[in-house]
């Protein structure tokens, strides 16, 4: 892992491969860059080079005061692949992740070949708003690894519990050792609760796909179609499981987006 020192701030990042096309993969709330482990290998073995990276107020990146949006994370996130000289690539963001790719897409859509979008919204309604709420409260009395071990148990599905224990002992521990202090925590928090592109998402004009696991409770399916429907020509395509299906079906997962990434560049050849 590398730290580039930008001049705002400092983030952490990996980059693999050596493909003629580049990933930028963008993680969701109190999520590092190795929320994506499952993906990566994938990604490299379909021919990509793979950036990821801590954002603002996670892992190794540093964490500035609060309160954060999803605009200032687009905004790290540009002066990380313009540091790295990186353009012409597909981004991809997962739950906060997607909001930060929405965002980046508005602002600097020249930079993309193409956006995807997965288990994620346009604005959180009434349900989440009400549920990250909860997690306001709940953040600065039981820790952050006690919310993060809370949303876990909603994020997979029932079967994964009964069928996969170890994984999801794994994936409970994970979250018991989370380091992420309370107020970086809650700043990146804000940027999920303020969070609203509904009103501009018609101007979007990259190639997108919007993502989402059938069975999401904790960013319910249908604020993920509504989402959908407020993008120009988007595609839509849904794999098993929950909101954390790009780690419970990872392969499913993974085909659905390379899928995508693959006729994107198919349709930039033809054209």
């Amino acid at each position: 892992m590398t730290t580039a020192a930008l001049e705002r701030l400092n983030i952490n990042y990996r980059l693999e491969g050596d493909g003629p096309e580049t990933v930028v993969l963008v993680n969701g709330l109190a999520d590092d860059l190795e929320t994506w482990d499952y993906q990566v290998r994938a990604l490299l073995e379909a021919g990509y080079r793979v950036l990821r990276f801590d954002n603002r107020g996670i892992g190794r990146s540093d964490k500035p005061v609060g309160p954060y949006t999803t605009a200032m994370f687009a905004a790290d996130t540009k002066a990380l692949v313009d540091h790295l000289e990186i353009g012409d690539f597909h981004l991809v963001g997962v739950s906060m992740g997607g909001m930060i790719a929405q965002e980046y897409a508005l602002a600097y859509a020249a930079d993309l070949r193409s956006v995807a979008l997965a288990c994620t919204y346009a604005a959180p309604g009434p349900f989440c708003s009400r549920m990250f709420s909860l997690w306001e409260d709940m953040a600065p009395v039981m820790g952050v690894p006690a919310v993060m071990r809370d949303v876990t148990v909603w994020a997979f599905t029932p079967e994964f519990f009964e069928k996969r224990p170890d994984d999801a002992a794994e994936f409970e521990t994970a979250m018991r050792f989370i380091d992420q202090p309370i107020p970086a925590y809650l700043a990146q928090l804000n940027s999920i609760q303020a969070h609203d592109a509904t009103d501009r998402l018609g101007s979007l004009n990259v190639p997108t796909l919007v993502l989402a696991g059938e069975t999401d409770i904790l960013i319910p399916v249908e604020l993920s179609r509504r989402l959908h429907s407020l993008i120009p020509r988007a595609q839509w395509a849904t794999t098993n499981g929950g909101h954390a299906c790009l780690w419970e079906y990872p392969d499913q997962f993974n085909r659905a987006l390379i899928a995508f990434l693959a006729s994107v560049s198919s349709a930039a050849a033809a054209g």
